[in-house]
């Protein structure tokens, strides 16, 4: 029997175990449970670390109950690797193994006064001001403000750091942490691709940058090992698979990069997930952008591999604007009931919706803009908003490939995409329509928890998948040509454009008198109150 490869792949919405063939790259088994979200305030997003963790175990075993009722022995499981959603922060105790606070994820917005404060102070109030060692804006999206927040807000936290008890890490490094032994040894680490996304790492020097950490008041002693995206971390401590190293680590846009084989310089991929994030590789030297896209490492394929980068355009809500409509408006049942409403259709009709919920990421980074629906008449219906959900997902994507175009000067002449809305069919040809560029989606779509299986099968020690150009598999894809004529895509794509600036400078905060430093005020409702429990929001 060919050797195994075994991926956790721990998104925004879900968490799943999956097993792949190390020769073919082949998909045997896998198993996923949903995760919950809770929105305790206006903007606010968290989620539950112990629940993370139980859906961890929960896709481990069942993937395990499938592989013996397909007769396969899961001692050929040679490896684990963990792909992770970025950005997203938690902090706990090394001592009790306990969370200090729910995860706050990479969408919360609760940090938006924190990070005009920021912005302010710097020079020219410029919010790339750090960006030179980052790569990065300064942002709600990335971890150091939400850490920032935890040590200003939660009293546990405070506590913990000033007892020298507190770790902090993004999902990566609490998997790790709680896989490899929790509070009786467990390794604290993360890899280069995920430590990126926090402000508080240099992509130049790959390490933890104090200047960074002073910046934000933050205590280094609590950060995580930085290690590379592919070397034994240690090995898995109970569950059927005791014993079996972890050796394998990227976020999750990181993975999608090396499942798509995009090992290239040039070569780009685009994930639609609960956001859609469009990465190019640009090969061992960082490029920084002119046009709002961030500069990122993409992976470090092993302890003596140089690290390669990518320029990413982030989209913060691709899927979630389908998860808004079945969840907060009940316009559909099913996330793939969308589909065939759209369809229904067959046009917009004029309307054009901008799901700005948590601000506008690339290539904007406006945190002021909110979600809006334009150029609704008595005509308009559920079906036409269908149909505009799925256009914002595609002209987003747009921008950022616009934005990417212009900053390598050589244009992408096709897409490779993949992530769970490119089941939708017609997203798809929406996608290639307002592009006006092929679309390529490989047939196996788990390229993600691929790329996280790859890196974990190729590390140092474990040897049994090999990244060399000639043992890649080749990849089946099925390829989405434009059908429409440019002059329709460019107007349609120009309207959302009008729509996009009128979803700006929405959301205002003024200044109050309260002394922590994020004590402002947001449409009159109190911003940065303490946690837990969350209190009810006041009245204006």
């Amino acid at each position: 029997m060919d050797p195994l490869v075994a991926a956790i792949d721990q998104g925004t919405s879900s968490t799943r175990f999956l097993v792949f063939n190390a020769k073919t790259a082949e998909l045997v088994s896998h198993h996923q449970v949903e995760i919950k979200q809770s929105f305790p305030k206006e903007g606010w997003v968290e989620e539950d670390p112990k629940e993370i963790m139980q859906s961890v175990y929960e896709c481990l075993e069942r993937t395990c109950e499938k592989l013996c009722q397909l007769n396969v022995d899961i001692s050929n499981i040679k490896a684990v690797g963990v792909t992770n959603q970025r950005e997203t922060t938690l902090v706990w105790d090394k001592e009790t193994g306990e969370p200090l606070y729910n995860a706050i994820v990479w969408l919360d917005l609760r940090t938006q006064s924190t990070v005009e404060s920021l912005i302010n102070k710097a020079p020219g109030q410029n919010k790339n001001h750090l960006k030179h060692k980052t790569g990065l804006p300064i942002s709600t999206y990335f971890s150091a403000v939400k850490l920032r927040w935890l040590l200003d807000n939660v009293d546990e936290v405070r506590q913990a750091v000033l007892s020298e008890r507190a770790m902090f890490g993004t999902v990566d490094s609490w998997i790790i942490w709680c896989l490899t032994g929790g509070k009786n040894g467990g390794v604290h680490c993360t890899d280069v691709s995920n430590a990126s996304r926090t402000m508080l790492f240099n992509i130049h020097s790959l390490d933890w940058d104090p200047e960074l950490c002073r910046y934000f008041d933050v205590p280094m002693e609590i950060l995580p090992q930085v290690r590379s995206s592919s070397e034994i971390y240690g090995c898995m401590k109970s569950s059927s698979l005791a014993g079996v190293p972890i050796s394998g680590c990227l976020g999750d846009q990181s993975a999608a990069l090396v499942g798509q084989m995009c090992f290239q310089e040039g070569q780009a991929k685009n994930t639609y997930g609960t956001g859609c994030f469009l990465l190019r590789n640009t090969g061992t030297k960082p490029l920084m952008s002119d046009h709002g896209l961030l500069t990122t490492v993409a992976y470090k394929l092993g302890k003596d591999e140089p690290a390669c980068y990518a320029l990413e355009g982030s989209v913060a809500i691709g899927g979630a604007v389908v998860r808004w409509l079945k969840d907060n408006l009940g316009i559909v049942q099913s996330s793939s009931e969308i589909e065939t409403l759209a369809a229904a259709a067959g046009t917009s009709y004029g309307c054009y919706f901008v799901p700005a919920f948590s601000g506008l990421y690339a290539p904007y980074w406006e945190p002021s803009a909110r979600g809006i629906i334009c150029g609704l008449t008595q005509f308009t219906n559920r079906n036409h908003l269908a149909f505009a959900a799925l256009e914002a997902v595609c002209f987003q994507t747009r921008e950022i490939l616009d934005a990417m175009n212009q900053d390598s000067g050589v244009p992408l002449t096709q897409l490779q995409v993949d992530g769970g809305m490119t089941s939708n069919r017609l997203l798809m040809q929406l996608q290639a329509d307002i592009l006006c560029i092929p679309v390529v989606l490989p047939t196996m779509s788990e390229t993600t928890a691929l790329g996280a299986a790859m890196a974990a099968g190729a590390a140092e020690g474990v040897g049994v998948w090999s990244l060399s150009p000639s043992h890649l598999p080749h990849a089946t894809s099925e390829t989405y040509e434009p059908q429409i004529n440019t002059e329709e895509s460019e107007f349609r794509f120009a309207r959302w454009k009008k729509a996009v600036q009128r979803s700006m400078n929405w959301e205002t905060t003024e200044p109050s008198d309260n002394a922590n430093g994020l004590g402002k005020k947001m449409n009159g409702a109190p911003w940065g109150a303490p946690p837990t429990p969350p209190p009810t929001r006041a009245g204006p």
